[in-house]
């Protein structure tokens, strides 16, 4: 699925188009740390043998009164300060996860009730890790055909609850975060500017959870495999030698398609699972690593969170300027893969459409829709109660009527 910009980045400009410009940013991570030491007191293993197969020092764990919507709240409520945009502003949310809130409602409704965007529609993207990339084009889509104007994208994961703890090869792997960003419409050139999605499903059990619906939980399954429910499985060469492979084809399709050169891309944001397969795309790409943003020492893989997260790093590094091309790219289950280019920098707002009041507009907007939760929640208790009453109340009514002809 190659999906490019309705206008070129180079040469004719057409003032029609609609282009979809990342103006905020935001991430959320659990005050936790768990480092590789910690994880030695629980599986075999040491800090050497995680640093040095996969990158990783840390990760961060998600406590009991955290999860997947709250963190996905904290990192949205961030990218809104930064674009300065109202919640009713929103037209859409996206939540890019594999470990969703509830199986329905969408963790993306939740966090639209929690932030107060009534205008928002709402819903989920299962993609696992290159779910991030998936959203993004999905809301930038959306956006080029005018169906909307302003777009909530997150990708929010709490790794560590799939997890088989018992498992090291993939418990050492993987943290809990969220990181989001604002998309707008507008016709100055730049935004997302390509974006190519790909999946090959007959790899589908190298990387997978079994779930409710799953053959591996009723014995139907086409060969019996061993899989946990609700727990991760992972082949770990499988996976290595697929990321490899599809990091770098995947960056020279979208990067081509965007009318740029490699030489363009200012910073690659590739999914943080294993600093050799960053390593591996640099040397198949032919440049250096210091132009891949690395930040999974710190935060191992947190799945579709792992891009935005590092994105937002990026930023505050100082490592992407205005009018810099940077690239994202994810790959992971499925298994499926998807790579954007992106022109960094956003319009610049009108006098007007900055406000001294919006900050606590936004506040506002939050401590309402609780309110607003919870007295639908007290009205639905007292209607229930008065149902309840309702059948005595009629037999009373009746038992009197009998007594008052005797």
């Amino acid at each position: 699925m190659v999906m490019p910009n309705p206008a070129p980045a180079r040469g004719n400009v057409y003032t029609h188009a609609t282009y979809a410009h990342i103006i905020g940013w935001g991430m959320a991570v659990p005050e936790r740390v768990m480092t590789n030491d910690d994880l030695s007191a629980i599986v075999e293993t040491d800090n050497e043998f995680i640093f040095q197969r996969t990158g990783i020092r840390e990760r961060r764990i998600a406590s009991d009164k955290e999860s997947t919507a709250t963190l996905a709240l904290k990192a949205a409520q961030n990218a809104l300060n930064i674009a300065d945009i109202l919640p009713i502003e929103l037209d859409l949310i996206i939540v890019a996860t594999s470990t969703p809130e509830y199986v329905f409602p969408s963790t993306a409704s939740i966090v639209q009730n929690w932030l107060g965007a009534t205008k928002a529609g709402a819903f989920d993207m299962s993609a696992a890790c290159s779910g991030f990339v998936y959203a993004l084009d999905m809301a930038a889509q959306a956006i080029r055909t005018r169906s909307i104007t302003t777009a909530l994208v997150i990708g929010a994961e709490t790794m560590s609850r799939i997890l088989d703890w018992s498992d090291r090869s993939t418990c050492i792997l993987f943290g809990d975060g969220a990181g989001a960003v604002v998309l707008r419409a507008s016709s100055t050139p730049g935004g997302v500017l390509s974006t190519i999605l790909r999946s090959d499903g007959s790899g589908w059990d190298s990387l997978c959870v079994p779930g409710i619906g799953s053959r591996d939980l009723t014995g139907g399954g086409i060969e019996p495999n061993g899989h946990k429910p609700f727990r991760m499985y992972m082949d770990g060469p499988e996976v290595f030698r697929f990321a490899t492979r599809v990091v770098s084809e995947s960056i020279q399709q979208a990067v081509s398609n965007a009318g740029l050169k490699l030489d363009d891309i200012k910073l690659i944001v590739p999914h943080q699972a294993n600093v050799r397969i960053i390593q591996s795309s640099a040397r198949a790409l032919k440049i250096d690593e210091s132009r891949f943003m690395v930040n999974l020492d710190k935060y191992g893989n947190t799945s579709a969170a792992s891009i935005p997260i590092a994105l937002v790093e990026a930023v505050q590094q100082g490592r992407l300027k205005e009018n810099d091309y940077t690239a994202f790219v994810g790959f992971g289950g499925g298994l499926a893969w998807g790579a954007t280019v992106v022109k960094w920098g956003s319009p610049k707002l009108k006098v007007e459409d900055r406000s001294l009041l919006k900050g606590q507009r936004r506040q506002l907007s939050y401590t309402f829709a609780g309110v607003r939760t919870r007295w639908r929640k007290l009205v639905k208790t007292v209607t229930d109660l008065f149902e309840r009453l309702r059948p005595r109340t009629g037999r009373m009514k009746r038992l009197r009527e009998r007594v008052s002809r005797l």
